[in-house]
C-alpha cells in the first residue's frame, strides 16, 4: 500500500476520533454527555443535553471531520478515492481512540465526507434527511430511512463505490440505532420539538389529558 495512503488513513482516523460532544460538554458545561440522555456522544444527544448552540457546534465539527479527511488526497497530491479515505474518519467517529472506542452513530461525519466527494449528491441526501425528520420528528427514523433512500438514490449515479459505501453505512446506521427501534414501536422515541410527528404526539397527549 502507498505510504501516503497509510498516512491519510491514520490522520483521517485520528480526526474522526475527536469526541467533540464530550470535549465541549466538559469544557463549557462541566458535563460528560455520555452520562445524560441517550448516553451517546453525538450531535443528537448534544442538542438534547447541552442545547441548540452546543449541538450546532458539534454538528459542524463532526461534519468537518469527515470533510477534512476527504480532502486529504488533495493535500497529499494523491489520486486516492476521497470517499474511501473518508471512511477512516467515519470509523474514527464510531470507534474513537480518544473516547475508549465508544463513539457516535456516524451520520454527521458521513455527510461531511459526502459533501467533498459529490456535493450534488450531498444536497440530495441532505434534502432527504430534512424531509424525513420533518415528517417523523425523530432523528433515529430520519437516519435509518434517510440512509436507505440515499442508498437507493445512489444507484442512479452509476458509481459502484458510492453505492457500496452507502449500503455498508446504511447497515451500520441500522445496527447503531437498533436500540431505538423498540422505543419507536412503543411510541416512546425522543422527538425533536418540530415537525409533523411532534405535532401529532402533542395533539394526542392533549386529547388524552382532557
Amino acid at each position: 500500500m502507498d505510504l501516503n495512503v497509510i498516512w491519510m488513513l491514520l490522520i483521517g482516523y485520528l480526526l474522526g476520533s475527536i469526541p467533540s460532544g464530550i470535549w465541549i460538554g466538559k469544557a463549557f458545561f462541566g458535563k460528560d454527555i455520555r452520562e445524560y440522555g441517550s448516553g451517546n456522544m453525538g450531535t443528537t444527544n448534544t442538542f438534547r443535553v447541552l442545547g441548540k448552540t452546543a449541538g450546532s457546534v458539534v454538528l459542524l465539527i463532526d461534519m468537518l471531520k469527515g470533510s477534512a479527511t476527504a480532502l486529504l488526497p488533495l493535500l497529499f497530491h494523491s489520486d486516492a478515492n476521497a470517499l474511501l479515505i473518508g471512511i477512516a474518519a467515519i470509523i474514527g467517529h464510531a470507534f474513537p481512540v480518544f473516547a475508549n472506542f465508544k463513539g457516535g452513530k456516524t451520520v454527521a461525519t458521513s455527510v461531511g465526507v459526502l459533501l467533498i466527494y459529490n456535493w450534488q449528491f450531498f444536497l440530495l441526501a441532505w434534502a432527504i434527511f430534512l424531509i424525513t425528520i420533518y415528517l417523523t420528528s425523530m432523528v433515529s427514523v430520519a437516519s435509518m430511512l434517510g440512509f436507505t433512500l440515499i442508498t437507493i438514490s445512489s444507484l442512479f449515479y452509476q458509481d459502484w463505490i458510492l453505492t457500496t459505501v452507502a449500503l455498508v453505512l446504511t447497515i451500520f446506521v441500522f445496527i447503531r440505532h437498533w436500540g431505538n427501534v423498540s422505543r419507536i414501536r412503543q411510541g416512546q422515541e425522543n422527538m425533536v420539538p418540530f415537525g409533523l410527528g411532534y405535532r401529532r404526539r402533542q395533539k394526542r397527549e392533549k386529547n388524552n389529558n382532557k
